[in-house]
């Protein structure tokens, strides 16, 4: 079983979809850290406070990586899709 060739229509669909993801993720990330921000942590156990900082730290850097990585294959796809178009009007196929 081979693998679909990749088009420029399927390109900009998972681009979409990709951008999308990241946009949520982005806007996942600021909803996040803005609850992060406006509720400090009210212990006086050291350990209770450095594990919860860690805790909000590790969510959202996860939620920012994932921003990131999305955001990333979206431009990725879209720059494939102009690439794959380009080399059709470079190279027009002689059927």
């Amino acid at each position: 079983m081979t693998a679909p060739s990749a088009t420029p229509v399927r390109c900009l669909t998972g681009a979409c979809i990709a951008g999308t993801l990241g946009l949520l993720l982005y806007r996942l990330t600021g909803a996040i850290a803005y609850s992060f921000a406006s509720h400090a942590v009210s212990t006086h156990n050291q350990l209770i406070y450095s594990l919860t900082v860690a805790v909000r730290t590790l969510v959202v850097g996860l939620c920012t990586l994932g921003t990131g990585v999305f955001s990333i294959i979206g431009v990725g796809l879209v720059a494939l899709s102009v690439q794959i178009l380009w080399q059709r009007w470079v190279q027009p196929s002689h059927d």
